[in-house]
């Protein structure tokens, strides 16, 4: 398990790499990475002129199990909403609008 574990990690981080890359080109800031609370985490935070892009990164290193994004189901969609709230909420922060 030790040697899997560790493999996803490095898959995961080097996809994390490479989508908050792909924002920068973009014309985004990436302003917070791996943020984490007691409710969970957001993988990246990103903006674009006034409005806030929550990012959930799911990479694969096959499509064995389906593509990344199959992998962000309902429950996790309320998670990375409820995430959002509190990261807004402890930056008091606004923006004209919040997409994920």
């Amino acid at each position: 398990p030790g040697r899997s574990y560790a493999k996803r990690q490095l898959v995961g981080a080097h996809g994390e790499a490479l989508v908050a890359a792909w924002y920068e080109d973009h014309g985004y800031v990436v302003i917070d990475r791996n943020w984490r609370c007691g409710a969970g985490e957001i993988d990246l935070v990103c903006l674009l002129e006034r409005t806030l892009v929550i990012c959930e990164v799911k990479t694969r290193s096959s499509l064995r199990y389906g593509a990344g994004f199959e992998a962000v189901r309902p429950e996790k969609q309320r998670r990375l909403r409820r995430l959002a709230a509190i990261w807004l909420r402890e930056r008091r922060a606004r923006y004209d609008a919040v997409r994920f």
